[in-house]
Protein backbone atom coordinates (compact mmCIF):
# COMPACT_ATOMS: atom_id res chain seq x y z
CA UNK A 1 0.00 0.00 0.00
CA UNK A 2 3.20 2.48 0.81
CA UNK A 3 4.08 2.70 -3.04
CA UNK A 4 0.24 3.29 -3.83
CA UNK A 5 -0.46 6.07 -1.26
CA UNK A 6 2.31 7.65 -1.12
CA UNK A 7 3.87 7.69 -4.83
CA UNK A 8 1.47 9.96 -5.94
CA UNK A 9 2.84 12.61 -3.85
CA UNK A 10 6.31 11.55 -4.89
CA UNK A 11 5.01 11.77 -8.60
CA UNK A 12 3.62 15.67 -8.02
CA UNK A 13 7.28 16.64 -6.66
CA UNK A 14 9.00 14.58 -9.44
CA UNK A 15 6.90 15.52 -11.95
CA UNK A 16 7.37 19.38 -11.13
CA UNK A 17 11.43 18.56 -11.44
CA UNK A 18 10.44 17.40 -14.44
CA UNK A 19 9.03 20.66 -15.70
CA UNK A 20 11.65 22.87 -14.22
CA UNK A 21 14.64 21.55 -16.14
CA UNK A 22 16.56 24.42 -14.93
CA UNK A 23 18.55 24.21 -12.09
CA UNK A 24 20.61 26.13 -10.07
CA UNK A 25 23.48 23.85 -10.50
CA UNK A 26 23.75 23.68 -14.58
CA UNK A 27 22.95 27.53 -14.64
CA UNK A 28 26.55 27.92 -13.00
CA UNK A 29 28.81 29.81 -15.42
CA UNK A 30 31.99 27.96 -14.39
CA UNK A 31 29.55 24.00 -15.19
CA UNK A 32 28.62 25.00 -18.18
CA UNK A 33 32.15 26.13 -19.08
CA UNK A 34 33.18 22.72 -18.03
CA UNK A 35 30.27 21.15 -19.40
CA UNK A 36 30.78 23.33 -23.38
CA UNK A 37 34.65 22.49 -23.08
CA UNK A 38 34.19 18.46 -22.60
CA UNK A 39 31.79 18.29 -25.12
CA UNK A 40 34.60 20.04 -27.15
CA UNK A 41 37.20 17.72 -26.17
CA UNK A 42 35.96 14.69 -24.28
CA UNK A 43 37.87 15.67 -21.09
CA UNK A 44 37.34 17.30 -17.46
CA UNK A 45 40.60 17.85 -16.62
CA UNK A 46 43.06 14.69 -17.12
CA UNK A 47 40.19 12.60 -17.15
CA UNK A 48 39.53 11.81 -21.14
CA UNK A 49 36.11 9.84 -22.32
CA UNK A 50 36.82 7.41 -25.06
CA UNK A 51 32.99 7.32 -26.18
CA UNK A 52 33.23 10.68 -26.54
CA UNK A 53 33.92 9.70 -30.43
CA UNK A 54 30.16 8.86 -30.90
CA UNK A 55 27.56 11.48 -30.42
CA UNK A 56 24.28 10.61 -28.14
CA UNK A 57 22.69 8.64 -31.27
CA UNK A 58 25.95 6.31 -31.15
CA UNK A 59 27.09 7.25 -34.47
CA UNK A 60 30.92 7.86 -35.09
CA UNK A 61 32.06 11.24 -35.49
CA UNK A 62 35.08 10.49 -36.94
CA UNK A 63 34.50 7.17 -38.27
CA UNK A 64 32.50 5.31 -41.11
CA UNK A 65 29.31 3.78 -40.46
CA UNK A 66 30.08 0.82 -38.86
CA UNK A 67 32.21 1.98 -36.14
CA UNK A 68 29.45 2.40 -34.07
CA UNK A 69 28.82 1.79 -30.22
CA UNK A 70 26.93 -1.10 -29.34
CA UNK A 71 23.53 -1.11 -27.42
CA UNK A 72 25.12 -3.20 -24.74
CA UNK A 73 28.03 -0.69 -24.26
CA UNK A 74 25.90 2.26 -24.66
CA UNK A 75 23.77 1.08 -21.51
CA UNK A 76 26.77 -0.06 -19.56
CA UNK A 77 29.06 3.20 -20.26
CA UNK A 78 27.59 6.37 -19.66
CA UNK A 79 27.79 8.44 -23.13
CA UNK A 80 29.75 11.27 -23.47
CA UNK A 81 27.13 13.95 -22.60
CA UNK A 82 26.19 12.19 -19.14
CA UNK A 83 29.84 11.50 -18.55
CA UNK A 84 30.27 15.22 -19.07
CA UNK A 85 27.59 16.72 -17.02
CA UNK A 86 28.57 14.37 -14.44
CA UNK A 87 32.48 14.88 -14.09
CA UNK A 88 32.03 18.79 -14.61
CA UNK A 89 28.92 18.72 -11.65
CA UNK A 90 31.63 16.59 -9.42
CA UNK A 91 33.95 19.13 -9.56
CA UNK A 92 32.14 21.85 -9.21
CA UNK A 93 30.85 20.62 -6.23
CA UNK A 94 34.47 20.54 -5.13
CA UNK A 95 34.90 23.57 -5.36
CA UNK A 96 31.51 24.75 -4.09
CA UNK A 97 32.41 22.92 -0.50
CA UNK A 98 36.05 24.32 -0.56
CA UNK A 99 33.87 27.73 -0.23
CA UNK A 100 31.60 26.54 2.19
CA UNK A 101 28.45 26.98 -0.08
CA UNK A 102 25.51 23.92 -0.08
CA UNK A 103 25.27 21.26 -2.66
CA UNK A 104 23.06 22.49 -5.09
CA UNK A 105 21.11 20.49 -7.69
CA UNK A 106 21.82 20.05 -11.59
CA UNK A 107 19.42 19.67 -14.24
CA UNK A 108 16.75 18.46 -11.41
CA UNK A 109 18.37 16.59 -9.81
CA UNK A 110 20.86 16.34 -6.08
CA UNK A 111 24.50 15.66 -7.03
CA UNK A 112 25.10 11.77 -6.59
CA UNK A 113 28.24 10.21 -6.78
CA UNK A 114 27.84 7.06 -8.66
CA UNK A 115 28.68 3.23 -7.70
CA UNK A 116 29.63 0.93 -10.13
CA UNK A 117 27.75 2.90 -12.56
CA UNK A 118 24.79 3.28 -10.26
CA UNK A 119 23.27 6.75 -10.68
CA UNK A 120 21.63 6.78 -7.26
CA UNK A 121 22.76 4.14 -5.23
CA UNK A 122 20.93 4.14 -2.04
CA UNK A 123 17.46 5.00 -3.94
CA UNK A 124 18.60 1.60 -5.80
CA UNK A 125 19.40 -0.47 -2.68
CA UNK A 126 16.32 0.37 -1.01
CA UNK A 127 13.90 -0.18 -3.93
CA UNK A 128 15.35 -3.46 -4.50
CA UNK A 129 14.54 -4.21 -0.45
CA UNK A 130 11.33 -2.95 -0.96
CA UNK A 131 10.99 -5.28 -3.92
CA UNK A 132 12.44 -8.30 -1.44
CA UNK A 133 9.72 -7.33 1.30
CA UNK A 134 6.65 -7.58 -1.30
CA UNK A 135 8.11 -10.54 -2.50
CA UNK A 136 8.47 -12.01 0.92
CA UNK A 137 5.29 -11.05 2.28
CA UNK A 138 3.25 -12.16 -0.80
CA UNK A 139 5.08 -15.63 -1.30
CA UNK A 140 3.92 -15.88 2.57
CA UNK A 141 0.43 -15.31 2.02
CA UNK A 142 0.45 -17.78 -0.95
CA UNK A 143 1.70 -20.18 1.71
CA UNK A 144 -0.91 -19.01 4.45
CA UNK A 145 -4.14 -19.87 1.67
CA UNK A 146 -3.30 -22.79 0.28
CA UNK A 147 -1.43 -24.76 3.25
CA UNK A 148 -2.14 -23.30 6.74
CA UNK A 149 -5.86 -22.27 6.60
CA UNK A 150 -8.86 -24.14 5.95
CA UNK A 151 -10.02 -24.50 2.38
CA UNK A 152 -13.54 -25.83 0.35
CA UNK A 153 -14.31 -29.04 -0.82
CA UNK A 154 -13.00 -27.91 -3.86
CA UNK A 155 -9.38 -27.09 -2.53
CA UNK A 156 -9.71 -23.28 -3.39
CA UNK A 157 -9.48 -20.83 0.27
CA UNK A 158 -12.32 -19.42 1.65
CA UNK A 159 -11.02 -16.17 1.60
CA UNK A 160 -12.69 -14.79 -1.08
CA UNK A 161 -10.37 -11.82 -1.77
CA UNK A 162 -7.31 -13.93 -2.47
CA UNK A 163 -7.50 -13.36 -6.25
CA UNK A 164 -7.02 -9.80 -5.93
CA UNK A 165 -3.85 -9.62 -3.40
CA UNK A 166 -2.07 -11.96 -5.71
CA UNK A 167 -2.40 -9.66 -8.19
CA UNK A 168 -1.66 -6.77 -6.01
CA UNK A 169 1.57 -8.36 -4.82
CA UNK A 170 2.44 -9.03 -8.68
CA UNK A 171 2.38 -5.07 -9.60
CA UNK A 172 3.69 -3.92 -6.53
CA UNK A 173 6.94 -6.75 -7.49
CA UNK A 174 7.05 -4.76 -11.08
CA UNK A 175 6.75 -1.34 -9.74
CA UNK A 176 9.21 -1.53 -7.34
CA UNK A 177 11.84 -3.44 -9.96
CA UNK A 178 11.16 -0.33 -12.34
CA UNK A 179 11.65 1.53 -9.69
CA UNK A 180 15.52 -0.01 -8.70
CA UNK A 181 15.88 0.40 -12.46
CA UNK A 182 15.20 4.09 -13.03
CA UNK A 183 17.19 5.31 -9.92
CA UNK A 184 20.29 3.03 -11.63
CA UNK A 185 19.83 4.88 -14.13
CA UNK A 186 17.65 8.10 -15.46
CA UNK A 187 16.55 7.85 -19.06
CA UNK A 188 13.65 8.56 -21.36
CA UNK A 189 12.39 4.52 -21.35
CA UNK A 190 13.30 4.08 -17.77
CA UNK A 191 11.02 6.81 -16.59
CA UNK A 192 8.19 6.06 -18.40
CA UNK A 193 8.40 2.60 -16.72
CA UNK A 194 8.73 3.79 -13.18
CA UNK A 195 5.84 6.05 -14.20
CA UNK A 196 3.46 3.75 -15.43
CA UNK A 197 4.04 0.94 -13.59
CA UNK A 198 3.33 2.79 -10.34
CA UNK A 199 0.22 4.83 -11.83
CA UNK A 200 -0.90 1.07 -12.48
CA UNK A 201 -0.42 0.07 -9.15
CA UNK A 202 -1.71 2.92 -7.73
CA UNK A 203 -4.96 2.72 -9.94
CA UNK A 204 -5.40 -1.01 -9.36
CA UNK A 205 -5.06 -0.28 -5.05
CA UNK A 206 -7.49 2.41 -5.30
CA UNK A 207 -9.66 -0.72 -6.99
CA UNK A 208 -9.08 -3.28 -4.20
CA UNK A 209 -9.37 -0.29 -1.43
CA UNK A 210 -12.99 -0.27 -2.60
CA UNK A 211 -13.49 -3.98 -2.99
CA UNK A 212 -12.47 -4.89 -0.04
CA UNK A 213 -14.09 -2.02 2.31
CA UNK A 214 -17.51 -2.06 0.72
CA UNK A 215 -17.01 -5.95 0.78
CA UNK A 216 -18.06 -6.42 -2.86
CA UNK A 217 -18.26 -10.18 -3.40
CA UNK A 218 -20.14 -10.86 -6.60
CA UNK A 219 -17.99 -10.97 -9.37
CA UNK A 220 -20.42 -8.85 -11.44
CA UNK A 221 -20.27 -6.23 -8.94
CA UNK A 222 -16.76 -6.34 -9.14
CA UNK A 223 -16.56 -5.74 -12.59
CA UNK A 224 -18.76 -2.69 -12.79
CA UNK A 225 -16.78 -1.15 -9.91
CA UNK A 226 -13.46 -2.25 -11.93
CA UNK A 227 -13.75 -1.80 -15.27
CA UNK A 228 -14.22 2.22 -15.16
CA UNK A 229 -11.60 2.57 -13.42
CA UNK A 230 -9.35 0.28 -15.44
CA UNK A 231 -10.12 1.85 -18.53
CA UNK A 232 -9.14 5.02 -16.71
CA UNK A 233 -6.04 3.85 -15.71
CA UNK A 234 -5.25 2.45 -18.76
CA UNK A 235 -6.48 5.29 -21.20
CA UNK A 236 -3.91 7.60 -18.65
CA UNK A 237 -1.36 5.79 -19.53
CA UNK A 238 -1.57 5.47 -23.35
CA UNK A 239 -2.06 9.52 -23.31
CA UNK A 240 0.89 9.68 -21.70
CA UNK A 241 2.97 7.50 -23.28
CA UNK A 242 1.86 8.53 -27.13
CA UNK A 243 0.13 11.96 -26.93
CA UNK A 244 1.82 14.07 -24.01
CA UNK A 245 3.79 13.23 -20.81
CA UNK A 246 1.80 15.72 -19.37
CA UNK A 247 3.54 16.27 -15.86
CA UNK A 248 0.49 18.65 -14.42
CA UNK A 249 -2.30 16.43 -15.43
CA UNK A 250 -0.71 13.44 -13.80
CA UNK A 251 0.46 14.98 -10.67
CA UNK A 252 -3.26 15.77 -10.71
CA UNK A 253 -4.91 12.14 -11.14
CA UNK A 254 -1.96 10.73 -9.31
CA UNK A 255 -3.16 13.02 -6.12
CA UNK A 256 -7.00 12.21 -6.42
CA UNK A 257 -6.35 8.09 -6.39
CA UNK A 258 -3.89 8.24 -3.58
CA UNK A 259 -5.95 10.29 -1.35
CA UNK A 260 -8.77 8.56 -2.10
CA UNK A 261 -8.15 5.33 -1.09
CA UNK A 262 -6.18 6.75 1.95
CA UNK A 263 -9.70 7.57 2.70
CA UNK A 264 -11.08 4.95 2.27
CA UNK A 265 -8.94 2.88 3.84
CA UNK A 266 -8.58 4.86 7.30
CA UNK A 267 -12.86 5.27 7.38
CA UNK A 268 -12.89 1.53 7.27
CA UNK A 269 -10.86 0.93 9.98
CA UNK A 270 -12.78 3.07 11.87
CA UNK A 271 -15.80 1.14 11.24
CA UNK A 272 -15.37 -1.92 10.29
CA UNK A 273 -14.33 -3.25 13.95
CA UNK A 274 -11.54 -5.68 12.18
CA UNK A 275 -9.18 -7.34 14.70
CA UNK A 276 -6.07 -5.76 12.95
CA UNK A 277 -7.56 -2.82 11.72
CA UNK A 278 -4.86 -1.00 13.86
CA UNK A 279 -2.42 -2.18 11.26
CA UNK A 280 -4.08 -0.17 9.10
CA UNK A 281 -4.27 2.67 10.51
CA UNK A 282 -0.26 2.67 11.66
CA UNK A 283 0.52 2.32 7.92
CA UNK A 284 -1.47 5.39 7.31
CA UNK A 285 -0.17 7.46 9.85
CA UNK A 286 3.63 6.66 9.52
CA UNK A 287 3.31 6.96 5.58
CA UNK A 288 1.84 10.10 5.94
CA UNK A 289 4.75 11.51 8.61
CA UNK A 290 7.22 9.76 6.15
CA UNK A 291 6.13 11.91 2.82
CA UNK A 292 7.51 14.71 5.27
CA UNK A 293 10.41 13.67 3.92
CA UNK A 294 9.62 14.15 0.43
CA UNK A 295 8.36 17.26 1.52
CA UNK A 296 11.72 18.03 3.38
CA UNK A 297 13.68 17.48 0.86
CA UNK A 298 17.69 17.85 1.52
CA UNK A 299 21.10 16.84 -0.30
CA UNK A 300 22.37 13.28 -0.16
CA UNK A 301 24.89 12.69 2.59
CA UNK A 302 28.54 12.23 1.56
CA UNK A 303 26.63 12.15 -2.21
CA UNK A 304 24.45 9.03 -1.54
CA UNK A 305 21.23 9.23 0.72
CA UNK A 306 18.71 12.14 0.04
CA UNK A 307 15.94 12.30 1.20
CA UNK A 308 13.80 10.17 -1.14
CA UNK A 309 16.12 7.84 -0.49
CA UNK A 310 15.29 7.84 3.22
CA UNK A 311 11.96 7.70 2.36
CA UNK A 312 12.33 4.37 0.67
CA UNK A 313 13.99 3.31 3.79
CA UNK A 314 11.48 3.95 5.98
CA UNK A 315 8.70 1.88 3.56
CA UNK A 316 10.60 -1.35 4.07
CA UNK A 317 9.36 -2.23 7.54
CA UNK A 318 5.59 -0.34 7.23
CA UNK A 319 5.25 -3.13 3.60
CA UNK A 320 6.19 -5.55 6.20
CA UNK A 321 3.06 -4.50 8.44
CA UNK A 322 0.68 -3.96 5.45
CA UNK A 323 1.37 -7.68 4.25
CA UNK A 324 0.43 -8.79 7.85
CA UNK A 325 -2.38 -6.75 7.61
CA UNK A 326 -3.65 -8.82 4.38
CA UNK A 327 -2.65 -12.28 6.54
CA UNK A 328 -5.00 -11.27 9.50
CA UNK A 329 -7.55 -10.30 7.08
CA UNK A 330 -7.48 -13.75 5.30
CA UNK A 331 -7.31 -15.14 8.48
CA UNK A 332 -10.03 -13.40 9.42
CA UNK A 333 -12.24 -13.98 7.01
CA UNK A 334 -12.00 -17.43 6.44
CA UNK A 335 -12.44 -18.32 10.41
CA UNK A 336 -16.12 -16.41 9.84
CA UNK A 337 -16.42 -18.06 6.17
CA UNK A 338 -15.21 -21.91 7.52
CA UNK A 339 -17.72 -21.33 10.65
CA UNK A 340 -20.85 -20.23 8.70
CA UNK A 341 -20.71 -23.17 6.24
CA UNK A 342 -20.54 -25.95 8.99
Amino acid sequence: MLRCYWVSFFLALSCLLGVLHASAGDADPLYRSCLGECERTGCVGDICFPHCNFSSDGASLNGPWYMQEPQYIRWKQWDCQSDCRYHCMLNREKDRAASGHEPVKYHGKWPFKRVFGIQEPASVVFSALNLAMHFHGWLSFFVLLHYKLASKSDRKPYYDYAGLWHLYGLLALNSWFWSAVFHSRDVEWTEKLDYFSAIALLGYSLIVAILRSFNVRLEAARVMVSAPLLAFVTTHILYLNNYKLDYGWNMKVCITMGVAQLVIWAVWGGVSGHPSRWKVWFVVVAGAAAMLLEIYDFPPYEGFVDAHAVWHATTIPLTYLWWSFIKDDAEFRTSILSKKLK
